[in-house]
């Protein structure tokens, strides 16, 4: 058994500039380690660690999500720094792009620079 584990998660990037622009200007993370490899973010000890990779496929399916709250008022933050929410026809998302899971979340996708799928949700209080 792992003792005190954190988590890190791992993204890929062929673009770290921009990558590093998109998560530390769009998102706001804080970057904590950058070298010709990688870039480290920490948010609230968790780290996500964005690779940098000689190509890459992005995948059709959400790759890391936040967790977090007031969600209208975070889609419309992004949405004014140029953001665009993904649209899919199986889902009923509102005017926003956001989706009410049976559960009651809401959620909302959105992509990085290398296409990666990210998620933002709003579980219920």
């Amino acid at each position: 058994m792992l003792t005190s584990p954190k988590f890190t998660a791992f993204l890929p990037t062929i673009n770290p500039e921009a990558s590093k622009r998109f998560y530390t200007e769009v998102l706001g993370l804080n970057l904590i380690s950058e070298d010709n490899y990688s870039q480290v973010f920490e948010q609230d000890n968790t780290l996500l660690r964005i690779t940098v990779v000689q190509e890459f496929t992005p995948q059709p399916f959400t790759v890391f999500g936040f967790k977090i709250e007031e969600i209208i008022h975070q889609v419309k933050a992004l949405t004014d720094k140029g953001i665009l929410f993904e649209r899919y026809g199986h889902f009923d998302q509102d005017e926003h792009g956001i989706w009410t899971a049976p559960s009651q979340a809401k959620v909302a996708w959105f992509k990085d620079p290398d296409g990666n799928l990210l998620s933002l949700t709003e579980f219920p209080k």
